[in-house]
């Protein structure tokens, strides 16, 4: 998806807010986890987010997010943002994060979602690069925190 920067989205230095960022990476990464399970997904879990770039007001925020995990009932969901001058074309990445979404019943209760299939080698490189990039992020995050 992709929104472009107002000044409504943006702090006194005409940066996208990161609340915003953040609320943009959660709808993008439950529309993956719907559409992937063909159920209502509510929010779980949002890994570490660290804010590499800006984006600033004026330029478009390049939201995507694709499925590369399940459990029982959980989706998990990589979610990557660029920053894209609308004139030039030109992008940067400025954050990427890992979201675990719970697929829900007619009554709300928890409810097994599909296995990932990959059936292209591309789909299973991207897979195993997300996973690879979580457990990598996650073990970052365990020694900034000894």
């Amino acid at each position: 998806m992709t929104e472009l920067i107002l000044p409504n989205d943006t702090n006194n230095l005409g940066r996208a807010l990161g609340g915003a960022v953040l609320h943009w990476m959660d709808i993008c990464g439950a529309i993956a986890a719907m559409r992937f399970s063909s159920r209502q997904c509510v929010t779980a879990s949002m890994d570490h987010v660290d804010f590499i770039a800006p984006i600033d007001l004026g330029e478009v925020a390049v939201v995507e997010a694709y499925v590369f995990n399940t459990g029982r009932t959980s989706v998990d969901v990589k979610v990557d943002v660029r920053a894209e001058n609308p004139k030039t074309g030109e992008e940067r990445q400025t954050t990427t994060s890992f979201l675990t979404f719970v697929a829900l019943d007619g009554d709300g209760r928890p409810t097994p979602v599909p296995d990932v299939t990959c059936p292209t080698p591309e789909e299973e490189a991207l897979r195993q690069e997300a996973t690879e990039e979580r457990r990598n992020q996650l073990e970052h995050v365990a020694d900034r925190l000894d």
